[in-house]
């Protein structure tokens, strides 16, 4: 099993209920700490050894029969030649490692792969620091006696049942042949021999399977197991990745204070505020010569739509006291967007007669009457209601 569950079972498995969060299993990952089966790297490795020797055993043979035979062909002089005799052996050597290549990548690949399969790629460094907590007698027997080393110690004694059992019946089940292979001259001999023992490899090797079959899930359960949190870990996390209520609610508080104050700054660039006029006040810009319709620059209720007030009257902007069109933009015209096109001609009176008094600010004249807004049907929230607020 990889290192560092021990220490998180040292816990009580009565209080970890709760499975391991995205952010616990990504730590455990990041230290090496990753479901593995060795029953199945075992498993794959023998058989996809026998299977190699199978399909390849031929040609091996003939090289490794090649590098022998040249071996062991010596002219007189080389015979004599003790200088020789290395540069020979490494000759040697050499060929049967090249002969023997394609069976190792086959075999190195697969173990890699099966290693794999069950977690994926993982390189860690801190997987392969020294851990000196693990020398310790007690962590020891914990682990012996432990729910981990029970299977374990199951797996053990089912892997020589089967090993046992698998090759007692066939050596059983081949008594005849291996009899026979006495009768046989030698080199026939030598070819059943092989197939004999091949057979015997790739079974005894497929009796694997049902360990892996029990190892694979019991692998990945127990790493589960062991990266369970308890409720307290669980919320504490939830602190750290999340932050705390309180400063998450102190952040928001900030950022709406800075937005109203963003707002507010755009009040005294308005061209005009329609209010309720104590309960709603809307602010609109219209640039003249632009595309597009009037934009609603801030709004508020209660106590924010005294102080748009309040700023537009110290900034010389227009209040419209408009009773349902400030009630429909405040519900229907979001903030920094444009007016809806159902409004169009209700804020097109408002501006008309903005338009109408800073000529009557500017030469004078007589002063223009607040227009009597209407605003369609279904627009104003409050229609319809007794005692509406003015």
């Amino acid at each position: 099993m990889p290192a560092g569950g021990a220490g998180m079972a040292e816990d009580s498995d009565l209080e970890r209920t709760e499975p391991a969060s995205q952010r616990r299993l990504e730590q455990a990952r990041a230290r090496g700490q990753v479901p593995r089966s060795p029953e199945l790297t075992t498993f794959t490795v023998l058989i996809t050894a026998g299977a190699g020797l199978l399909f390849l055993g031929g040609p091996l043979m003939h090289a490794l029969t090649q590098i022998m035979r040249a071996g062991l062909t010596l002219d007189r002089g080389g015979a004599f030649d003790t200088s020789q005799l290395g540069v020979r052996l490494f000759i040697a050597t050499a060929d049967a490692l090249i002969g023997l290549a394609p069976w190792f990548v086959l075999v190195a690949v697969a173990a890699i792969a099966a290693s794999m399969s069950v977690s994926g790629w993982l390189f860690s460094f801190e997987a392969l620091q020294p851990d000196f907590a693990r020398l310790s007698p007690m962590r020891g027997l914990k682990r012996i006696f432990s729910l981990h080393g029970l299977i374990e110690l199951g797996k053990a004694v089912l892997k020589a049942v089967l090993i046992g059992g698998v090759a007692a019946w066939i050596v059983w089940d081949q008594r005849a042949e291996i009899v026979a292979l006495a009768n046989e001259a030698l080199q026939p001999s030598l070819v059943h021999l092989a197939r004999i023992l091949g057979y015997t490899f790739l079974m005894v090797a497929g009796a694997l399977l049902l360990v892996v079959l029990v190892d694979v899930p019991f692998q990945l359960w127990d790493h589960a197991r062991q990266l369970r949190m308890t409720k307290e870990e669980v919320r504490q996390e939830a602190k750290e990745t999340e932050g705390d209520p309180q400063i998450k609610a102190r952040i928001r508080s900030l950022q709406r204070e800075a937005a109203r104050r963003r707002m507010m700054a755009e009040v005294p660039k308005a061209d005009v505020v329609v209010t309720n006029p104590d309960h709603y006040a809307v602010a609109l810009r219209y640039a003249q010569g632009r595309s597009g319709a009037p934009r609603v620059v801030a709004k508020g209720s209660m106590l924010v739509a005294e102080r748009i007030m309040e700023l537009a009257r110290g900034s010389g902007v227009p209040v419209l006291r408009a009773p349902p069109l400030a009630r429909a933009l405040f519900v229907h015209a979001d903030l920094g967007q444009e007016i809806p096109s159902s409004l169009y001609n209700a804020v097109a009176e408002v501006l008309a007669w903005v338009y109408q008094l800073r000529r009557f600010r500017s030469v004078g004249g007589e002063a223009p009457r607040e227009p009597s807004v209407h605003v369609p049907p279904g627009m104003d929230p409050d229609e319809g209601l007794a005692g509406t607020p003015a």
